[in-house]
């Protein structure tokens, strides 16, 4: 690749407007321009590690007996509809019709797809198990996209399915795909960590995701110094913990607290008082009517385990005010479950209080000295609220907390599709059975990105050497095409493309220190400077990332860089 032939945009200018260091990264260092809201175009640079990606995903899921297909990127509702994923999947999905009035949808997952294809052409037992992946573009309309890659509208997913006649069959298809992923992110040079996690929507079973360590991941994990415990945080169970200070009282007792709206105002206004000496009380809407939850003050509700709950409505979401004004009688900032009909679920912790405060379902009133069974049903116990760093782990030992990138996702569908879409098949006894099914996600394009928020400095990105869009960055610092800085720099980069190393010529006329600036942004594995002075005393520069110059003849580079 020559720089001056390539579409490089003007790298110098820094977006403001960006959330994360890899969107920032990836649009000065021209891997990608903007679209529309959440969507890129990938200019070549950013295509071939793109491209890498795919190719070390691909080799690993071939490797551990996946085949690969291509399925449509439009759907049609039909088969949405036999799930019943069609309203189920929310406003997220981005609904069609074509000039016959018939319904589409632009594929966020491909799960009714492929089971459709397995009940076409899979006829007998003896065809499985069998595990079919596809790497192609999912489209999933985010209400807010952000932070570039990690929470695109459009993205570029690997999604493997497996099928299966009984459980043994599943678990080893499972290990295998847990394997190749772990294999994937090892040989693209990632810190990353495995967790238990939560299927949602899409699974009906045990799941684990893959997530890259970065500091500004949007996930939560939580994990035991000596590795025996890992999970994402919307999975993690959070234990029964009493409060202290909150034991019985008085009778209850309602007092005014105009103006008070959070716990902290709660607080100030009942002294003395801690947050843990509270309740509040929120509301999901449900298949009915509003859904109840209490959680202790200083605690924060798990919304991934929420939407588990019986009556639930799907998406799980908060009810609007005015839901909650029609239930209760008040708005938010008075609730309470004091008196509240309909299914009231209480987070264990909150359980155990002896007494406390919470709102009385009166607009700027408070009840305090409250207790279960006394004065408000203890409803239906449950862990509904997130855990904190320092807390037990299921096996005892005080969890640690750090963020991370989800980029791959590995769980059990169970027979959650092949049910709902009547497929059924023969085993080798001759009885009837339904398969079950594995799904197991990985994200192409994100996981570049989760690349670039791990791999760079102040200066730039820090490309690792398998997935770098090339493997030497060659800086001429020739002022015209005839001198021997220019005949040398195109010498070396000649020599690079029949020995096999991917090289990148700057031939641009550009001053040395926009073309070094623009090396450190760009952050190729090696660095190859041919300047005139040095080039007179017969040497050029190597270097090997961010680290020491060194002096080599012209004619050992390439042998250099291909050791």
């Amino acid at each position: 690749m020559r720089a001056s032939q390539i579409l490089i945009p003007t790298l110098r200018d820094d977006p403001a407007d960006v959330e994360v260091a890899s969107h920032r990264l990836m649009l000065r260092a021209g891997l990608i321009r903007r679209v529309a809201s959440g969507m890129f175009t990938w200019l070549p640079l950013g295509l071939k590690v793109l491209h890498k990606v795919e190719g070390i995903v691909r080799e690993e899921m071939n490797r551990a007996g996946a085949q690969e297909i291509l399925m449509p990127v439009i759907q049609p509702a039909s088969l949405w509809k036999q799930t019943g994923r069609w309203q189920a999947m929310g406003p997220e999905l981005m609904r069609m019709k074509d000039r016959l009035d018939r319904e589409y949808c632009v594929s966020p997952t491909h799960e009714e797809v492929v089971t459709d294809l397995f009940r076409q052409v899979v006829t007998s037992y003896r065809q499985l198990p069998c595990n079919l992946y596809h790497i192609g573009t999912k489209f999933r309309d985010e209400i807010r996209p952000r932070f570039g890659l990690l929470r695109a509208r459009e993205f570029i997913m690997k999604d493997a399915y497996s099928f299966h006649l009984d459980e043994r069959s599943f678990d080893e298809a499972y290990q295998a795909m847990y394997d190749a992923y772990g294999a994937i992110l090892d040989r693209l040079g990632l810190r990353y960590r495995a967790v238990d996690a939560d299927s949602g929507a899409i699974g009906d079973g045990y799941s684990h995701e893959f997530h890259v360590l970065a500091e500004s991941g949007e996930d939560e994990i939580v994990y035991t110094e000596n590795g025996g415990y890992a999970a994402n945080i919307e999975r993690a169970p959070a234990p029964a913990v009493p409060a202290s200070g909150s034991g019985e009282s008085g009778p209850m007792e309602k007092i005014a607290t105009p103006g008070v709206k959070t716990i902290e105002d709660l607080c100030r206004s009942v002294a003395p008082m801690q947050p843990s000496e509270t309740v509040k009380t929120l509301f999901l809407n449900g298949t009915d009517s509003p859904v109840a939850l209490v959680l202790r003050g200083d605690h924060e509700l798990n919304l991934a385990k929420a939407a588990k709950l019986p009556g639930i409505e799907q998406p799980a979401d908060f009810a609007s005010e005015a839901a909650i004004r029609e239930c209760t009688g008040c708005s938010f900032g008075s609730l309470g479950p004091v008196g509240l009909a309909g299914p009231l679920y209480v987070d264990r912790s909150a359980a155990l209080l002896g007494s406390f405060a919470c709102g009385a379902n009166v607009d700027g009133f408070h009840f305090v000295n409250v207790m279960w069974e006394r004065d408000a049903s203890p409803g239906t116990v449950v862990d509904i609220r997130r855990v904190a760093p320092g807390e037990p782990a299921p096996n005892g030992e005080p969890l640690k907390m750090q963020r991370g990138i989800e980029v791959g996702h590995v769980f059990q569908l169970g027979a959650k599709y092949t049910k709902s879409m009547g497929v059924e098949m023969q085993d080798a006894g001759g009885n009837s059975v339904v398969p079950v099914m594995g799904c197991y996600g990985f994200g192409v394009t994100r996981v570049v990105a989760a690349i670039v928020e791990q791999c760079h400095d102040e200066r730039g990105v820090l490309w690792p050497s398998a997935v770098a869009p090339a493997q030497v960055h060659i800086v001429s610092l020739a002022t015209d095409r005839e001198s021997d800085v220019a005949r040398t720099s195109e010498s070396i980069y000649e020599a690079c493309m029949q020995a096999g190393v991917e090289a990148l010529l700057d031939d641009r006329k550009e001053r040395p220190g926009v073309k070094f600036n623009d090396a450190d942004l760009l952050g190729l594995p090696h660095r190859l400077i041919v300047g005139k002075k040095a080039l007179k005393e017969g040497f050029v520069e190597f270097s090997s990332g961010r680290g020491a110059t060194v002096r080599l003849d012209p004619e050992d580079a390439v042998a250099r860089l291909r050791r």
